[in-house]
């Protein structure tokens, strides 16, 4: 796509180029025509007498200016298309002239070099690519910008024409190259978060299988088992994420607050009796509703939960609950668990990141389970926020809009 994006405003170029080289010629040529004509009329010609071809002259003149004048309205309308062409186009464009005269330069160009830093560094780009493409040689750069904000640009020098016309095609590709390196980091962490299992599981099975004694072999058995499970469980939410990015646009419906915190507690309860942890749930309006998808509000408020549960002591207390304004429902989880120190807090919604390495492996996390509720939010037009002290515990919100229009209207779903 960004060759044929790029291919597209090069020959765009060249049609505006070879526009004015056309209009040009005819315009030599009629000139050429009139300056013959007036030569015979005025007596500097061969005869003094007028030519007894004289109307006939004037007739084909006259043609040949209808036809330059429509040729030239023609020729107009074609520019005008290809400017606006090249104004939609993302790409920017600068096209100059043999002379290296600017003759033409998109919102684009003029946005992507607008900060001073960047228009030094791509302007000294621009001038020497430029310089080569006038001389017949295609050449492309990738300038880092350094901003704000901070860019990366690809500038191609394109010659257009053996009068040393030439063309500068600039792309920003620094999305491109943020996702490159968001893949890189997934896969390296993705094997790092399975290399330790899987060794583990080996290192188990090869002591099991050398071992006679039934307790050890019992204790090694469990190991496996967790082990395994902990492999299942980063394979399940790698999956359960990768369908969260996918539905960029899920199907959303009338959906029961109330049904949505029962069935996030249903799931989170289990962990929560075997860690000695009350999961206590406030009071939620069965006529409160938001429109969404059920089964991700659900799998959202689960991870907060299963967090909040993971990273209390034991005995504590987790709450669950809701609030809202009418235009959202906020869906909040609070611990008193360990809290989360501020340096760490604009980092725990990445995938794999956790503030305690050591207490997340042994809890069996896996880093996924803020990255899927962000993605939740994301998908429902919402955001989640997170209030914590270090040593005092968090709070967790998922907000999500309501349905329009009072709320209540729905039937119970719970």
């Amino acid at each position: 796509m960004r060759f044929l994006a790029v291919g597209a405003a090069v020959l765009a170029c060249t049609c505006a180029v070879w526009s004015v080289v056309l209009l040009r010629r005819e315009r030599r040529r009629l000139r050429t025509g009139l300056d013959e004509l007036c030569f015979g009329l005025d007596g500097h010609g061969p005869s003094t007498s007028p030519s007894p071809d004289i109307g006939a002259a004037f007739a084909r003149l006259r043609q040949s200016l209808e036809w330059v004048q429509e040729e030239s309205r023609e020729w107009r309308r074609l520019a005008g298309w290809l400017s606006q062409t090249l104004e939609a186009t993302p790409l920017g464009v600068v096209v100059t002239a043999g002379d290296g005269r600017v003759v033409f330069r998109n919102q684009a160009a003029a946005s992507l070099m607008g900060t001073r830093l960047g228009e030094a560094l791509a302007s000294q780009a621009l001038v020497e690519l430029l310089q080569s493409a006038r001389s017949g040689q295609s050449t492309a750069k990738v300038l880092d910008l350094h901003g704000p904000p901070r860019r990366t640009l690809t500038v191609w020098g394109v010659p257009m024409g053996e009068d040393g016309t030439a063309a500068v095609i600039i792309e920003d590709v620094s999305e491109r190259k943020r996702l490159d390196a968001v893949r890189r980091d997934f896969v390296a962490n993705v094997s790092h978060e399975l290399k330790t299992p899987v060794g583990a599981l080996g290192l188990l099975a090869e002591t099991m299988a050398s071992e006679d004694d039934p307790d050890v072999v019992h204790r090694l058995a469990e190991r496996v088992q967790a082990e395994a499970f902990r492999v299942a469980r980063i394979i399940e939410e790698l999956l359960n994420l990768s369908r969260l990015e996918a539905e960029e646009a899920p199907h959303h419906e009338p959906t029961s607050v109330h049904a949505v915190v029962a069935g996030a507690v249903d799931q989170a309860r289990p962990s929560a009796t075997l860690r000695q942890v009350e999961i206590r749930v406030g009071e939620v309006p069965r006529r409160w509703c938001v429109m969404g998808d059920r089964r991700q509000l659900v799998s959202a408020l689960f991870n907060l939960l299963d967090n909040a549960v993971k990273y209390s002591d034991v005995g504590s207390l987790v709450e669950v609950g809701a609030t809202s304004d009418g235009s959202f429902v906020d869906l909040v989880v609070r611990d008193h668990g360990l809290g989360i120190p501020t340096r760490d807090l604009d980092r725990i919604f990445e995938r794999f990141y956790r503030v305690d390495q050591g207490r997340g492996r042994h809890t069996g996390g896996t880093g996924l389970g803020l990255a899927i509720v962000r993605h939740v939010a994301h998908n429902h037009h919402g955001e989640v926020l997170v209030d914590s002290r270090e040593g005092e515990g968090s709070a967790f919100t998922l907000r999500v809009p309501a349905e329009a229009g009072p709320m209540g209207l729905l039937a119970d779903a719970g």
